[in-house]
């Protein structure tokens, strides 16, 4: 008989399919003093790795150029039955070159905002651009749970 950890493990395809479906993540770095920060991020998924922007001075920023590890958590569900959820942990690939960081930010806007908004607004989106950083999450570990495999049982 499967274990429940391999009843509710979710395949890749599936887990690709979540993080579209989903919106904001959970972005755990580590701080000078060793404790978590831990801050909802919007993210994209750019070549299938986790990818996000951030101001180059801002905390998560300043802690992930001091140390890559970070932990990312996007989860749903209110009830047992239908909690799904991936953990990653890695470490983050600093992305600092202008043509990358504005690409993630035409990414993000194009997920978050949608095409259908104006020129001007999409200019006032990427106008911070110059002074934001992005990272992509390489995995080292990726946990996955979806309870609605279980139909139910608890």
């Amino acid at each position: 008989m499967p274990s429940r950890r391999d009843q509710i493990i979710m395949s890749k395809e599936e887990v690709h399919e979540f993080f579209q479906a989903s919106k904001t993540m959970a972005l755990a770095t580590i701080s000078s003093t060793g404790e978590p920060h831990l801050v909802a991020m919007w993210f994209c998924l750019i070549d299938d790795y986790v990818t996000f922007w951030t101001f180059a001075k801002s905390q998560k920023a300043v802690n992930l150029r001091r140390d890559p590890r970070a932990t990312i958590l996007i989860e749903s569900g209110e009830e047992y039955a239908n909690l799904k959820g991936v953990e990653i942990t890695g470490e983050c690939e600093i992305l600092d070159d202008a043509e990358t960081v504005l690409s993630i930010g035409r990414t993000l806007f194009s997920r978050y905002m949608g095409q259908a908004q104006s020129e001007e607004v999409l200019n006032t989106f990427l106008a911070t651009a110059p002074k934001r950083v992005g990272f992509r999450l390489i995995p080292k570990t990726v946990v996955s749970w979806d309870h609605s495999k279980l139909g139910g049982i608890y």
